[in-house]
């Protein structure tokens, strides 16, 4: 019995050391040799100042900027809240949020479908990205709060559409932090 005893706390001492200290600073350490970027959030930084991260989304508001989609985390893409709102198709309150979202929308184009993605949150509530047609639906708001011309903002969405994964995973999406960042770069709010 005692054998058995001191075998299990052996075992148990040398598994949590091994997988429990070891293992992780290995990985670690492999992916911040390997996958830098991607292991430390792959974050954007502007003149030496952290303006966020390629996958974590964050609000924009005012004309002159493309806006996220709404996020369900907290105040607005809190990443300690990360999840979706979890209301059900019948939701009155997500109802309710999507049809005060849409009117608001509507009001700049009556005559145009809002793209789902600008209404909706995604499962995690902090998705970076919008769909090209979230973007065009935008870029008429954008270009006049920025003074450029529609075509000159559309190919700032055309160089920030990312396309499909290896050609075939996932559809093609535009981040709009990256976007916005651009846009900041033809024209700079002190120069509007």
């Amino acid at each position: 019995m005692r054998r058995n005893v001191i075998t299990a706390i052996l075992y148990t001492a040398v598994t949590t050391v091994l997988f429990g200290l070891i293992y992780p600073l290995v990985i670690t350490g492999l992916a911040q040799v390997f996958f830098k970027d991607q292991a430390n959030g792959q974050l954007i930084y502007q003149g030496g100042q952290l303006v966020g991260s390629r996958i974590i989304g964050q609000g924009f508001t005012g004309d002159d900027y493309f806006h996220s989609r709404p996020s369900a985390a907290g105040a607005g893409y809190d990443a300690a809240n990360s999840s979706g709102s979890n209301y059900g198709p019948t939701s009155k309150k997500l109802v309710d949020r999507v049809s005060s979202d849409v009117a608001a929308f509507k009001r700049d184009h009556p005559d145009r479908d809002v793209p789902i993605d600008l209404v909706t949150s995604s499962g995690s509530g902090l998705d970076p990205d919008i769909t090209p047609a979230g973007a065009e639906f935008q870029v008429a708001r954008v270009a006049r709060g920025r003074h450029l011309s529609e075509d000159k903002v559309r190919q700032l969405v055309a160089k920030n559409t990312l396309g499909r994964q290896f050609g075939l995973l996932g559809e093609p999406r535009v981040n709009v932090l990256q976007l916005n960042l651009d846009l900041d770069r033809v024209a700079p709010v002190a120069t509007r």
